[in-house]
């Protein structure tokens, strides 16, 4: 459990967290959000200890992260972003060295070692100095040695920072299969992360809390949500199809970008069968392709932030 209660940070007077409220149990995977300058990794930092809050107080399973630091962080795993490590060092020797500044020797920590190496896919680089691995890698080694000790808490900042698409799809997996009886906080830039990891979001503006709600909830704050994207060849007039379609009941408004027909719904109605029963008359110009929007992120995101509000 982390209970995070009035929770503020001031520099030269200024507040960059303010009264921050917020209760996090195992199994939760969070997904924190926020504009540049928000607040995030000074937040991140007064949760792991290493930065003193103005105000308020963090508690990880019961432990004050202030009173009883050392009790705190052993339960956490964290993931910095631009994690540094010993450059020099080759994956391997690092990870036995974190894992004994972790209090482990021996077999057991050859066995932490060799199951971080083998969770993160590191068994081509673990005899490769530090300097020598791409960008990818290094993130990989960050998030191994957050994981060496098995903790309960895992803050990751930015954790697939540098991967390509198939190792963000393993590195979400493993933090879904980790999050089992973990609570999970990633800070990220990547909207698509959150729909693809997270089972609940804030997000911060300023400092403040504006937004906390699932994903699905987030997404239905879109105005795209349940909207139906239509493309059309590019001789089609869309001008003329957009007009026919604003007729039918159940359709609100619609927008054109390119070759792209959106049309949005009047309250709950089912488009797409309104659509599909409109479309099954052959004298209609059909469309190339018919996409059901489950609502855009980025538009839900940009609207909170600069609005000040869900």
């Amino acid at each position: 459990m982390i209970e995070i209660n009035q929770l503020s940070k001031q520099f030269s007077n200024v507040d960059v967290v303010a009264n921050l409220n917020l209760n996090l149990a195992p199994g939760e995977i969070l997904g924190f959000l926020g504009p540049n300058g928000a607040g995030k990794s000074t937040t991140m930092k007064m949760l792991t200890g290493f930065l003193a809050p103005s105000k308020g107080s963090v508690k990880i399973y019961g432990f004050d992260v202030q009173k009883q630091s050392l009790e705190a962080q052993k339960l956490i795993g964290y993931l910095p972003e631009g994690a540094p490590a010993y450059d020099e060092m080759t994956t391997s020797s690092y990870l036995g060295f974190i894992a004994e500044v972790r209090g482990y020797f021996g077999e057991e920590k050859q066995r932490r070692v060799l199951d971080v190496i083998a969770k993160l896919s590191l068994e081509s680089v673990a005899h490769q100095n530090i300097e020598t691995l791409s960008k990818g890698f290094k993130r990989r080694v960050g998030l191994a040695q957050a994981i060496i000790h098995d903790p309960k808490v895992l803050i990751l900042d930015e954790p697939t920072d540098g991967l390509d698409p198939n190792q963000k799809h393993e590195v979400r997996a493993l933090i879904r299969s980790l999050s089992k009886d973990k609570i999970v906080i990633i800070s990220t830039h990547i909207l698509e992360e959150v729909s693809a990891v997270c089972s609940r979001v804030i997000i911060i503006s300023e400092g403040k809390l504006l937004c906390d709600c699932s994903p699905v909830d987030l997404e239905k704050k879109s105005k795209f949500h349940n909207a139906v994207s239509l493309t059309y060849a590019d001789d089609v007039d869309l001008d003329v199809e957009s007009k026919n379609l604003l007729a039918l009941d159940g359709i609100n408004s619609f927008e054109i970008v390119d070759s792209l027909l959106t049309v949005f719904p009047e309250g709950e109605l089912p488009l797409s069968t309104i659509l599909n029963d409109y479309f099954s008359q052959q004298s209609l110009t059909q469309p190339i392709a018919q996409y059901l929007e489950k609502g855009k992120l980025d538009d839900v995101f940009r609207n909170i932030t600069l609005e000040g509000g869900a």
